[in-house]
């Protein structure tokens, strides 16, 4: 009696010994299959999570990419043009230096003093920077010697013309003089002067 309830479905219906394995067998499959689906969905995810990060770093380095050479063309840009500007500076010195003591209290004076002074301090702005070169060791990187002169070995003695850098690079190399050192060649010691032949002036006179 028990057996044959036990045989018996949900409707009441008795169910085949068979049947019952059949369903067993079946919920085993579907818990395999959901298994293995989790697995392709956790791999795909992952697949594509590496995609997605990847992606995401190229897009930020070119970005980066894109940034730097925007940076270089503005700065070439900057280097040309304060280049041309740079003449039009030196020119400007020369003329203040060739003014005479006695005029440089005048107002018209002054005036282009000060223009000068703004145009440095726009270019400063702009990361223009002025090279030290005066008493300091020639530096073949950022000075260009045009003469040597008295003074000590490999050390600038004076600046010609000032040179520039933009940003920390050479826009101009600073034009000096350096000193050539100490004479190699040793002072050579003088030549006896010869004394004269008493002989032959003493038969010259008697003659």
């Amino acid at each position: 009696m028990q057996q044959d309830q036990s045989e018996q479905g949900a409707t009441g219906e008795p169910v085949a010994p068979g049947d019952a394995a059949s369903e067993e067998g079946g919920e085993a499959l579907d818990e395999d299959g959901l298994r293995t689906q989790v697995r392709e969905l956790t791999e795909r995810t992952e697949r594509l999570l590496g995609q997605w990060q990847r992606a995401q770093a190229d897009l930020t380095n070119y970005r980066r990419q894109v940034e730097r050479e925007r940076e270089e063309m503005t700065a070439l840009g900057n280097a040309a043009l304060m280049a041309d500007i740079l003449p039009i500076m030196d020119d400007m010195e020369r003329s203040l230096g060739s003014v005479a003591s006695q005029l440089r209290s005048y107002t018209w004076v002054e005036g282009i003093w000060l223009i000068l002074k703004k145009l440095e301090a726009v270019l400063t702005a702009y990361g223009l920077e002025g090279i030290e070169a005066k008493g300091q060791a020639m530096d073949p990187r950022i000075h260009q010697a045009v003469a040597e002169v008295d003074g000590e070995a490999g050390q600038v003695v004076d600046v010609v013309q000032r040179g520039f850098k933009l940003r920390e690079r050479l826009l101009r190399p600073v034009l000096v003089t350096v000193g050539r050192g100490p004479g190699d060649a040793e002072a050579q010691p003088e030549a006896p002067t010869p004394e004269p032949d008493l002989t032959q002036t003493e038969s010259d006179t008697a003659s």
